[in-house]
């Protein structure tokens, strides 16, 4: 009773946001764009303007460019001090929670923060109230303060130590990669790239997870900075619907490789009647799009396959509507296709 009455409610709540907005759409079908006729850019999965691209890619450049910071000792690390010429006082000493070191004569020294040329000048003081002009060194040899994070669709998320020049993909590849999970009794990569993000001191880098990963492009495949937080969204968050003269209406998960094609296959195939285009609506309910596309151009072979993107709803009219009004009131306010929207785990089969 409580599912029904909330699905009353969201149908509700659509019915009233749309109303008012139906003499905006006075075209028919054919006016659509042709999505495999449309200009190279135009159906682009990332949405960005070619001019979006460049101050990206140089923003990325600019970022790959810069220089490793200095290293500073912070706790968790380990530090080597040899002492010249006196083979005894060599010694190695972990960081403590609170930056401290111990050195022999002085006990307990502070040097959380220090760069390591800073460090050996303070031990060096240190020993030289029992050694005349002590020479020394200090030096890092287990550095586990510089870390990174990782979760979400990975075999083992967690906290990782990183080095000077670790990339994006070499993280992903040490926290092994992408899940396995099960998905409607199907065993797949649970990673979604295109919904992933990094960030970095509190901002989201314009970073494209498929281009780092699968093609480990040099400039969306950042060197990671001590701090940097990767998370790796689920697939089960992005989701593609088929609906309309469809045998199966349903939901199906999201992958680079879903096409037009696949999402008619799993809905067992068209009715026997059904418009010769489909439309694509992309976008959600807030702000749809709407694009054409050749469904018996695809099913004949005359036509490619269109890959789909995330949250696409595909509608196999039953015939050509003259005006496009009357699919706006026949189709959007109704549980179908605000489900489609709305219950990410809601299956429509007729």
């Amino acid at each position: 009773m409580k599912r029904a009455l909330l699905l009353f409610l969201i149908v509700f709540t659509g019915m009233i946001s749309l109303t008012g907005c139906y003499d905006r759409y006075t075209s028919s079908y054919e006016d659509f764009p042709d999505i495999n006729n449309l200009p190279s850019g135009v159906v682009d999965h990332s949405g960005l303007t070619e001019e979006d691209k460049r101050r990206q890619l140089e923003f990325l450049k600019k970022l790959d460019a810069q220089k490793e910071p200095v290293y500073r000792i912070n706790a968790g690390d380990k530090i080597s001090i040899r002492v010249y010429n006196h083979p005894d006082l060599i010694m190695e000493s972990l960081v403590t929670p609170d930056g401290a070191i111990g050195v022999m004569f002085a006990g307990q020294v502070q040097v959380a923060g220090l760069t390591l040329e800073e460090a050996s000048r303070k031990i060096k003081k240190v020993y030289a109230t029992y050694i005349k002009n002590p020479e020394l060194g200090v030096f890092a040899i287990d550095v586990r303060s510089q870390t990174a994070t990782i979760a979400g669709a990975v075999n083992n998320p967690g906290m990782f130590v990183i080095s000077n020049g670790m990339r994006l993909a070499d993280l992903f590849a040490k926290a092994g990669g992408s899940a396995v999970r099960d998905f409607d009794d199907q065993m797949l990569d649970a990673a979604d790239y295109q919904n992933s993000i990094i960030v970095r001191d509190g901002k989201v880098l314009p970073v494209n997870f498929s281009l780092a990963i699968e093609k480990g492009d040099r400039w969306h495949n950042v060197k990671l900075k001590k701090g940097d937080y990767i998370y790796i969204a689920v697939r089960s968050e992005a989701m593609c619907s088929i609906i309309g003269s469809i045998n199966r209406p349903h939901k199906r998960l999201w992958d680079q490789n879903l096409g037009v094609l696949e999402l008619i296959s799993s809905g067992l195939g068209l009715k026997e009647v059904y418009w010769k285009y489909g439309i694509i609506i992309r976008g959600g309910m807030e702000n749809p799009r709407f694009y054409r596309v050749d469904i018996d151009g695809i099913l004949q072979g005359r036509c490619a396959n269109v890959r789909l993107q995330p949250g696409d709803v595909v509608y196999i009219p039953h015939d050509d509507i003259s005006e496009y009004n009357v699919f706006i009131r026949k189709i959007l306010p109704t549980a179908q296709l605000i489900g489609t929207f709305t219950f990410p785990t809601l299956n429509f089969v007729k």
